[in-house]
């Protein structure tokens, strides 16, 4: 077994829903990710890609048919260079990047390319089927833009609730409040602000051609948890959660290169950061929010080392409150979270979001120094992916 390192990541700017990026089809978001990630990489051979592996958690409009292999096509790479697409929700590119790091480690493949797409605007209304031809009924087109559609029967009401409701039942349960919420929204979104002010976010985004959009289209810079305070509750009439300390719809794309360290010469650069563990865990789906928890922890053991050694977190927020409900239950100092801003304001395209996290990640840890970091992400229908990644640059 070989190693696996981070070489390069990028993103789209994230686009609100409705927003700058709703006329561009995610194959094409895509193949930005893809197009500007080998940019990067100047002198890596495209036909030298082991393979390419991506993320999309919808796939039922124009990203369907193996979204990933259209990203290659559309970028103009060999069409030698295979791809696939891969769906586990929310964490569908962080699944992308861990199974390219296996990929790596296993020998399989010395350069993989991994990453992710949604585009949450375009995703369609679907017609399911009907058992009889032309029923005498109404039949009802269902959006596939987020959360449950066309539910079994047979699953338990109580795995089925709204993401909305679920996160309700984690602020219940773990007695984290309003004021809490809306305070950590609020520093989302100025800590991403003076990110993008601070240059951070420069290398590490890839324009959209044709689109006048450059930075993430949420971000609300001066947001103050009295301004968060305003918005009414969304799940529930006296609930804590609104559209203010949640994440809210989006649409982007994000891409890594992952490669072995022998790889260094082929690819023309040399490694960020070496991936050094990954965790997975399943919970009862309505509790998803949480269990960052447990796929973290493991990460950490894989990789031999405690919270205590972890410099930088990278955590998907898709709300505030099961974002403080991991901090808590982690024990962890919440200043080492996120530090260049969250979800909350930067946005969760679904498929996109793990690439984002991680490629962040690994800016932050060779920006500072620090030797470890984490990336985590909960999953819908109650799952959870994380990584350990080693500064080595």
């Amino acid at each position: 077994m070989t190693a696996s390192f981070v070489y390069a990541a990028t993103r789209t700017p994230f686009g609100r829903f409705g927003g700058a990026l709703a006329e561009v089809r995610p194959d094409d978001l895509a193949a930005t990710a893809l197009t500007g990630l080998l940019a990067r990489a100047p002198a890596l051979d495209p036909a030298a890609i082991g393979d390419v592996v991506w993320g999309n958690a919808n796939g039922a409009g124009e990203d369907n048919r193996n979204v990933g292999r259209m990203a290659v096509l559309l970028a103009g790479l060999p069409t030698s260079v295979t791809a696939t697409t891969v769906n586990r929700l929310c964490g569908s590119s962080l699944d992308a990047a861990m199974l390219a790091s296996r990929t790596v480690e296993t020998g399989d493949a010395e350069v993989v390319v991994a990453g992710g797409v949604e585009s949450m605007t375009r995703a369609p209304w679907v017609l399911p089927k009907p058992s009889r031809a032309f029923p005498a009924g109404h039949v009802t087109a269902v959006s596939t833009t987020l959360g449950w559609r066309l539910v079994n029967e047979r699953m338990p009401a109580e795995w089925t609730v709204s993401l909305g409701e679920a996160n309700e039942l984690i602020a219940d349960k773990h007695g984290i409040g309003r004021e809490r919420q809306d305070a950590f929204a609020a520093r989302s979104h100025n800590l991403a602000d003076a990110a993008w002010n601070a240059g951070f976010y420069d290398d590490l985004v890839t324009p959209v051609d044709g689109v006048d959009l450059t930075r993430d289209e949420g971000i609300r810079p001066g947001s103050s948890p009295e301004t968060l305070a305003g918005l009414k509750p969304s799940f529930r009439s006296d609930g804590t959660i609104t559209p203010g300390n949640a994440s809210p719809l989006n649409d982007g794309a994000s891409a890594l290169l992952i490669g072995s360290e022998a790889a260094a010469d082929r690819i023309g650069l040399s490694p960020v950061a070496r991936i050094a563990g990954r965790g997975a865990c399943a919970t009862e789906p309505q509790w998803f929010g949480t269990a960052p928890v447990e796929a973290a922890d493991r990460a950490l053991a894989r990789a031999g080392i405690g919270w205590a050694d972890v410099a930088h977190v990278e955590l998907n927020e898709a709300f505030a409150v099961q974002s403080l409900a991991c901090v808590d239950l982690w024990g962890i100092d919440p200043e080492i979270v996120n530090t260049r801003g969250g979800a909350i304001a930067i946005g969760h395209p679904l498929g996109a979001s793990g690439g984002r996290i991680l490629g962040t990640l690994a800016a932050r840890l060779r920006e500072s120094g620090d030797r470890w970091g984490v990336a985590a992400i909960c999953i819908g229908v109650g799952q959870a992916l994380a990584v350990v990644l080693e500064n080595v640059a």
